[in-house]
């Protein structure tokens, strides 16, 4: 795979993964009613995310509520969110960063060297914005896990379990990560380098006539 092709790839798989970061970020599914256990299953399921949590009746009908204050949330959906907001916010800085470093675009053309570290740059974003989603998902899957499996009076079936946004998240950060490598490999190699520096410290041998 050419060195145009690799970026372009990368950065779509990038941008994937931030939306897909995105949508983990705001879909309500972080955890779900567990509909383990003998008991009968309720008609009403319950999901709950990091801004959010909503009911599900049997008909159809979802009713969803925002949580209503910041500083009496647990201290876990406090840290996923502003991990998730900073994964957010370094995937958008990366966006517009590998934009002006790839080789598709018109930025830049006279400083090819230059140009690929900027791609580099970007690259390095998506990894840390693909590192702190993770970080985030798995934050909360530890303490979905936790409460899942401690010793307590409520039924399995009344417990929570892993949603759809976790998924969604660890999804992301695969793609953010891939997306993230591949744009770090237009780092110029020596020969590379070496042969700019050539062309540019090579004195002009034309001569003028009169």
């Amino acid at each position: 795979m050419g060195g145009g092709a690799r970026e372009l790839a990368g950065y779509l798989a990038a941008l994937a993964g931030w939306v897909a970061g995105l949508a983990a970020a705001v879909l309500p599914q972080g955890r779900q009613s567990s509909y383990a256990g003998d008991a009968i299953i309720t008609a009403v399921g319950l999901h709950e995310g990091l801004w959010m949590s909503c009911a599900a009746q049997s008909t159809g009908q979802v009713q969803c509520r925002l949580h209503d204050s910041l500083l009496s949330l647990e201290v876990h959906i406090q840290t996923c969110r502003a991990l998730m907001v900073i994964s957010l916010l370094l995937g958008f800085f990366g966006i517009i960063v590998s934009v002006v470093g790839m080789k598709c675009t018109k930025v830049g053309e006279e400083d090819p060297v230059t140009k690929s570290r900027i791609a580099v740059a970007g690259g390095v974003l998506f990894v840390l914005s693909g590192l702190c989603t993770l970080a985030a998902v798995s934050l909360y899957a530890t303490q979905v896990t936790y409460e899942f499996f401690r010793e307590s009076s409520i039924p399995i079936n009344a417990r929570y379990e892993f949603g759809s946004a976790l998924f969604v998240g660890w999804g992301a950060t695969s793609l953010s990560v891939l997306g993230g490598s591949l744009l770090c490999c237009s780092y110029p190699t020596k020969e590379r380098r070496g042969q700019q520096y050539h062309q540019q410290s090579q004195p002009s041998t034309a001569r003028e006539y009169v």
